[in-house]
């Protein structure tokens, strides 16, 4: 299978900006408070002053990043039989820091590819992908439409309604057991 894999609350813990950009803009946001994805409307900003502390600490953050539990088991188990294939929204300008933090964790992967943008359609068209695991409500259904079936892990901040091909999950663990399934089926 093509595994398609987000980076940011996919496979680091979702709102790992949130301790710098509180104390940034002097904010006391939890975890529980960020009910929606753009950051920048959590913490009663405009988008162009969170651009600003992004531009600055951006790389920062994603080095700060901690993983997500379970994550680094079940991509090396993946790796063994299935193409694993990184797809970030993330700008290319942080390509260095994002293979640095991919290659401390010892996160397998056949291709990175940084987007830019939150467009994955046309990447997931390019690769081919069988499965998309997803933090983001909005990509999770773009891709869904697309016609990819998308494993969206839950968050505060990705509630909603779901379409058919796109599954709600807790965590690795669940991810491994639904790939397990697929595999005997395709079997």
């Amino acid at each position: 299978m093509n595994l398609c894999i987000d980076i940011d609350g996919t496979i680091t813990k979702p709102n790992d900006w949130l301790k710098r950009a509180n104390a940034y803009f002097g904010k006391n946001v939890a975890p529980e408070d960020v009910t929606v994805y753009e950051v920048h409307k959590v913490l009663g900003i405009e988008r162009q002053d969170f651009e600003a502390f992004y531009q600055r600490y951006g790389k920062l953050i994603h080095w700060e990043a901690e993983i997500r539990k379970g994550v680094r088991e079940f991509l090396d188990r993946m790796a063994l039989d299935h193409q694993i294939h990184i797809v970030t929204a993330r700008e290319e300008r942080m390509r260095d820091i994002t293979e640095k933090w991919l290659g401390a964790h010892g996160i397998p992967m056949d291709s990175l590819a940084l987007l830019g943008n939150p467009n994955k359609v046309w990447k997931a068209r390019q690769l081919e992908s069988d499965l998309f695991i997803e933090d983001s409500y909005s990509n999770a259904i773009q891709l869904a439409e697309a016609g990819f079936e998308v494993l969206l892990l839950n968050c505060t901040y990705n509630q909603g309604i779901l379409p058919g091909n796109v599954s709600r999950v807790s965590g690795w663990h669940e991810i491994y057991q639904i790939v397990k399934k697929r595999e005997k089926l395709t079997a």
